[in-house]
């Protein structure tokens, strides 16, 4: 049988237990909201703007034209008698390429040298005579005009005699033959195409206000320009400016330009395509990483870290972007911290933990983070 002290004991201690548990229960509650807080707010890592001399390549769709380009082309009318040349084969200068059918004019050649002769058969005897004054001054003059005239048919039949020969009137790769053997051309014909690539003339529309960036803009020497081929890769060769064209297009807003390249390894060719590249220089450019930034409708925005830690959402203006990189215009200072991740997942006016990064050391991982 339990006595009242016992009975009061075993209250008393049951209290003090549900107080210890409580208190316990408490406790752990607490440590677990505080836990749960510090994992709800990570360190976020942050940079600092960096700044340094860069440049922006522009990009212009070009025209690539051998620096000659023309049309071989019959003088004479007549049958192809040989052809001495392929498609697509090199030439050198003075090279026969094409040899027109040359009997007629080997015949009327032969006709007037024939007539020369008699012609000056008849003026060495009038003038015989009139040395003797048998004839008179005026007959010597007719007799030597007949010569002279005759003379004069003999270079002109030579002449039409040596168009038969068609030679490469200077170094090129051809192009398609218009003509086989035997074919009959008439005087003008075309007979292929020649192209001197050994350099280029590279053609690119340049806009107004891109143009007066450039005019206005000194430049040492010819401003040199890289080609972007069309398989992607760039050219070995560089480009230079040398000529821009006198008017603009009104209805396109934009001037040509015209770029000179050297082609020593001739592997451009007359009439392809590519993009010109040409680099424009910002100094002392101020660089943040473009994953700082996160666009709302059509304006660009950065967290910026303030000094007690809370997040300030900052407008900025973008003048050009690199590779991973935005050079920007306005809205940043080089001193201001900006957030690198978790855009998405804090506010303006939000409070975090940072993680401050140089920013030489951001810019290395970049590349391999992208990827």
């Amino acid at each position: 049988m339990l006595t009242p002290g016992f009975k009061q004991r075993m209250q008393n201690h049951l209290s003090a237990s549900l107080i210890l548990l409580l208190t316990a229960m408490q406790l752990t509650g607490c440590n677990q909201e505080h836990a749960e807080k510090e994992e709800a707010q990570p360190k976020l890592e942050a940079t600092i703007p960096i700044r340094e001399d860069t440049g922006v390549d522009r990009e212009y769709v070009c025209q690539i034209h051998a620096i000659k380009h023309i049309e071989i082309r019959g003088l004479e009318r007549g049958y192809i008698q040989n052809i001495f040349v392929d498609e697509g084969q090199f030439v050198k200068q003075g090279q026969p390429m094409f040899k027109i059918m040359p009997n007629v004019y080997q015949a009327e050649l032969a006709k007037a040298k024939a007539e020369a002769n008699t012609a000056n058969i008849e003026y060495l005897n009038t003038k015989a005579l009139a040395d003797k004054n048998v004839v008179s001054a005026n007959e010597l003059a007719l007799a030597k005009a007949k010569l002279d005239k005759a003379n004069a048919e003999v270079n002109l039949m030579e002449t039409h005699l040596g168009f038969t020969d068609i030679n490469a009137p200077f170094e090129g790769i051809m192009d398609h033959l218009e003509v086989r053997n035997g074919s009959l051309v008439e005087e003008g014909a075309l007979l292929t195409t020649l192209s001197d690539i050994s350099k280029l003339w590279v053609y690119f529309n340049v806009p107004e206000a891109e143009y007066l960036d450039y005019r206005m803009k000194k430049h040492d020497d010819e401003p040199k320009v890289r080609l972007r081929m069309a398989n992607g890769q760039i050219f070995s060769e560089p480009g230079v400016i040398q000529t821009i064209e006198a008017d603009f297009d009104n209805r396109a807003g934009n001037i040509e330009f015209r770029a000179t390249f050297p082609n020593p390894d001739r592997i451009l060719r007359h009439g392809e395509t590519g993009t010109i590249l040409m680099q424009k220089v910002y100094k002392n450019a101020l660089l943040i990483p473009q994953k700082a930034t996160f666009d709302i409708l059509d304006k660009t925005y950065v967290y910026v870290v303030k000094k007690d830690n809370t997040l300030e959402q900052r407008l900025v203006k973008i003048e050009a972007s690199l590779p991973y990189l935005f050079i920007i215009k306005s809205g940043l200072k080089d001193d201001d911290t900006v957030l690198l991740e978790g855009l998405r997942k804090v506010n303006a006016g939000q409070k975090v933990e940072i993680n401050l990064r140089p920013p030489e050391q951001v810019r290395s991982e970049l590349k391999l983070y992208s990827e």
